[in-house]
Parts: structure tokens; sequence; C-alpha cells
């Protein structure tokens, strides 16, 4: 048999395979209804949970239709941006309409869509990566878009994308009855689904340049890591009903140009994408993306570093953070700004963290719970407390829960000793971690959390202890 017909067939079998495992749970259950109802004599109820499903699944895909994401982009309206997405459309080759949109959160996506009839496809582009990235980068980010769409258009490629993404999301969740035999077929089908990623990253050099393409690879993945976290908690923070951050990307750029912002964005980024233990992931690992990178100079000019003009870009600022508050144009918005706001109010309480604490390890003081803590990363027992600290991590995947422990650990110690030090003078190094402070006469800048997390890496606790001691007094840990 021919190496590609071989290979073309491996790749149906696990696309069967894959769609069967998908459905067969609620296969069986519609087969018990119906098994009963034929039993009984009962053929309208043996039909019902047909009929159901169907009605159900026309009605969502008539809604998720009808229901595009983000804020439209007129031609007239930004030229620069759209002619950026012309030139890198047709240097690709790629012909179907495009309806360009912009979205509230760091990420880039298409999809196919239908306008007045005629088959589309709406290119949605995170207004983070629109400030945050030069305009070669973005080309590079559009242009992937766009070649991916071109490598995974015939039939067999997307019917394994649309496969291992079904069976993926089944192993959401805290019971994941599936995962014996899924993740087996999600290994077996990961490199298949990985190449037309890497294609595309290659298009995304052919039109941009290496250069570009690889640092728009380099700044996503922190990007969205960052909006995460620090987005999330600002959002929380708004207490007031229709208060929107209307400074919100202007505190997100400020905020990620903060060395110590951006360096554990990356770390996160990169724990994120070596945590896989499905084998669920659709992108191959950052490394592997960049060592696969072809050498080019690029084939377009995109101008200079700076990001493409945007002509509305306060209006579309503004409209991007009422959607991320919730909120649409029409409602009586009511404006808070970040920057202007006690940055303390975005952190988690110091009592919330020592409550913590003091329940996993047992103990009645701050002194006696960092002690104890500190004993279990000497003697390799943290992964004790981490259930401790969060019962839930007994429902994580468990190749994943070591990485998801040592977060946890690393987090609750890393700010209880940090509070510590705020106590004996300390002062936070900036608006943004609360975990990065500043000695009392600002020669020194720590990074606590990321302390502990090297001494859980180690197993040697003996810096934290000693900093304890020097810096926040002997009371601090017995």
């Amino acid at each position: 048999m021919d190496d590609g017909i071989s290979r073309g067939t491996r790749e149906w079998l696990l696309i069967a395979a894959m769609t069967t495992l998908v459905w067969l749970p609620r296969l069986l259950v519609v087969g018990a209804l119906i098994g009963s109802a034929v039993l009984f004599g009962l053929w309208a109820l043996a039909l019902q949970p047909i009929a159901v499903g169907l009605l159900v699944g026309l009605v969502k895909d008539r809604r998720d239709g009808a229901r595009l994401p983000g804020r439209v982009v007129r031609p007239g309206e930004e030229p620069e941006l759209t002619e950026l997405v012309r030139d890198v459309a047709e240097r690709l080759g790629f012909r179907a309409p495009l309806l360009v949109r912009v979205v509230p959160v760091p990420q880039a996506a298409l999809g196919p869509v239908k306008v007045s009839g005629v088959r589309a496809f709406a290119l949605l582009l995170g207004l983070p990566l629109l400030r945050g990235l030069s305009a070669a980068q973005l080309a590079a980010v559009v242009a992937h878009e766009l070649a991916h769409e071109q490598h995974v258009s015939d039939r067999r490629r997307a019917w394994l994308a649309a496969s291992r993404e079904a069976l993926a999301d089944r192993l959401d969740g805290r019971f994941r009855p599936l995962a014996p035999l899924a993740a087996p077929l999600l290994r077996a089908s990961q490199r298949r689904a990985w190449a037309p990623e890497l294609a595309a990253d290659a298009d995304a050099a052919r039109v941009a340049g290496t250069a570009a393409a690889r640092g728009a690879l380099e700044l996503t993945g922190p990007l969205d890591a960052a909006f995460e976290a620090l987005g999330g908690r600002w959002l929380a923070g708004l207490d007031e009903e229709n208060a929107y951050p209307a400074d919100f990307y202007e505190a997100f750029d400020a905020a990620f140009e903060d060395p110590y912002v951006a360096r554990r964005a990356a770390r996160v980024a990169a724990e994120s994408d070596a945590l896989d233990p499905y084998a669920a992931a659709s992108h191959p690992p950052f490394a592997q993306r960049v060592a696969a990178l072809p050498d080019s100079g690029g084939e377009g000019s995109y101008g200079g570093d700076g990001p493409v003009p945007l002509r509305g870009a306060k209006e579309i600022e503004r409209w991007c953070a009422a959607a991320l508050a919730g909120l649409d144009g029409t409602d009586d918005l009511k404006p808070v700004r970040i920057l202007a706001t006690d940055p303390e109010r975005y952190f988690r309480p110091a009592e919330e963290d020592l409550a913590e604490l003091l329940a996993a390890t047992r103990r009645d003081t701050r002194a006696e719970a960092l002690a104890a803590a500190l004993d279990t990363v000497a003697d390799g027992t943290w992964p004790r407390l981490a259930r401790r600290l969060e019962p839930g991590l007994r429902w994580a995947p468990p190749a994943a829960r070591a990485s998801v422990a040592r977060t946890v650990v690393a987090g609750c110690v890393g700010r209880v000793v940090s509070h510590a030090l705020l106590d004996a003078g300390w002062e936070y190094q900036g608006r943004w971690l609360s975990g990065v402070v500043t000695a009392p006469d600002g020669t020194t800048v720590l990074d606590v959390h990321d302390m502990v997390a090297t001494a859980l890496d180690t197993g040697d606790p003996g810096p934290v202890r000693e900093l304890l001691r020097t810096a926040a007094g002997t009371e601090v840990v017995a």
C-alpha cells in the first residue's frame, strides 16, 4: 500500500475511533432509553430523545452562527490594519472574503461565516496583540491564521482537528472515565494535528520574516498569561454596578513593561505549554515551533518596530473594556481607573492567605505555620500540604498534579512570606505583583514567589528561612 494512502487510512481510523468515543456515553444513554421504551412498547418515548437532540442541535447551530464576537473593523475607518490584512492575504493567495473584528483578549482566530449567503471568514484579532505587537509581528500572526485555514481545508485534516477537540473537551471536569481510552488516541493523532500548525508558522515566516514570526511566538504566550492573571483580578475588583475599567489596556501595557511581570508571565506560559497530560494540546510546544521556523527575511514590508496605527483606538478600547466587564455600549457605564486605585484593592487579602495556611498546617500562628510549611519543603511532603490548601487537586489529571501542587504551595506560602516582610517594613516593588517586595532601604528587590518555587524545586528552604530570620525577625519562624 502506498505510504500516502496508508497514512490517510490511519488518520481516518483515528478520526472514527475518536468520534465514536466522543459519542459513546450519549449513545449508551440513548440506547438504554430506546431499548427500555421498545421493551415496553412505548415507541413515542423511544423517538423522543432523538427528536429532542436534533432540535437542540439545530437551535444551537443557528444561535451560534448568528452571533459574531468582537467589534467590526471597517476598511474606511482603519485603513492601515485593513491594508496589512489584505497584503498578507494576497501573499498567501487567500481569496475568500475576510471580516476583521477586534476582540478584548490577546488571541487571534479565524472562522467561517456566511454574509448574505456568501461564504466568508471572520478574522478575530485581540486588542492586546494590536497594541503589543509590531506591524511585522502582527502580520506573522495574521499569516499564521490564514495559512492554517489553507492547510486544514481538506476534509481529513478538518475532521481530525474537530474530533481531537471534541474528545479533549470530554476530559474536562472532575470525572474522566474516557481518559484511559482517549489519551492513547490523542497521543497517536497529535503529531498529525500539529503538522498544519508548523506549516502555518513556516508560511508566517515567509510572509513577515523569521524574526517577526519568532517575536510573535515569544510574546503571545506571556501576553495571554499576564492578561489572565492581572485582568482577572482587576475585573473581580469592580464592585460597582455598570462599572468598567476605563484604563484597562493602558494599565495592562504598563504592567507588562514591568520586568517582574514579564518574567513571571513568561514562566507561567512555559509551564502551561509543557503541561499536556493527555496529549490534547492543539499546538506544538513553543521551543519546537521556534526551532522549526525556516530562515527567511520575509516577503512583505510592514514598517518599523511600532504597532499598526488604530484611528479609532479610544473607542475600540472603551468597547473592549466594557465587553470585558460584561457590559455593552447601551448601558450607563461608570468608568473606573485602575491606575488611580489603591493597588492593594486588587491583591488577595493577607488574612485569607494566612487563614488557609494555618488550616492546612494545623498551626495557630503565622510563625508556626511558616515553619511547618518550610519543613514540608525540606522533607519532600509538600504535595500533601498542597492537597490541604487545594482539596480539588485530587481531581487534577495524575500527570499534572505535581505541577499544579507546586503552583498552589508557591503561591500561598510566597504570599504569606511577603506579608511577613511587609509587616517588617518592606514595601511592594510595584502595583502589579503582591509577591515582589522592596527592602526598607530600597537596595534589595525580591520576588518571594520565585524564592519559594526555587525552594520547592531544590528541596532547600534555607534561603527562605534565612530571609525571614534576617529581614522579618526571628519571631516569624520558630
